[in-house]
């Protein structure tokens, strides 16, 4: 695990950038803040999923392409790419994650647990963009494709095991 110097709260909940990459403040959890922020996304999930399908994927679309701006931002704020604390690229991944998903404790910690595998395994090319892209693309790329990831299985899931929707 990479050392990190996490920054004072009052800088965190400051500054807008800095409060939405660290996930309303989820990132400044000393364990895990990946696991943290996906955490976040829960509740936004939650809300979005009473939304039309078309509206639902707009609001990801939105949290995502703010995420390249946002994450980037807050990075170059604390000169340091890809803070551990930066983790609104978890919360667009596990929205994407759970497109189409019923808002359903089976189904939203299985989401949970498959976006956390995709995002950790970093399979090609999420692995790729991990090390090769920087600034704020780099950081929200690799959860991007670990949330694409999760979606496809959770969509297989959900074709095949229509019974726990």
């Amino acid at each position: 695990m990479r050392p990190f110097k996490q920054p004072p709260a009052k800088v965190v909940f400051g500054n807008p950038a800095h409060f939405l990459a660290f996930g309303f403040g989820s990132g400044l959890s000393p364990v895990a803040p990946g696991t943290t922020g996906t955490l976040a996304a829960i509740p936004l999930f939650a809300a979005f999923s009473f939304l039309p399908l078309w509206a639902y994927l707009a609001a990801t679309v939105v949290v995502t392409l703010a995420g390249f701006w946002i994450c980037g931002r807050s990075s170059e704020l604390l000169g340091v790419h890809d803070h551990r604390g930066i983790v609104w690229d978890e919360i667009a991944g596990y929205l994407i994650t759970m497109i189409g998903a019923p808002l359903a404790w089976p189904w939203v910690l299985a989401g949970f647990v498959l976006f956390r595998i995709f995002d950790v395994l970093k399979p090609w090319p999420a692995n790729w963009a991990d090390r090769r892209l920087h600034g704020g693309v780099g950081i929200m790329l690799d959860d991007v494709f670990a949330g694409i990831y999760a979606l496809i299985v959770m969509q297989l899931a959900l074709h095949y095991l229509p019974r726990f929707a």
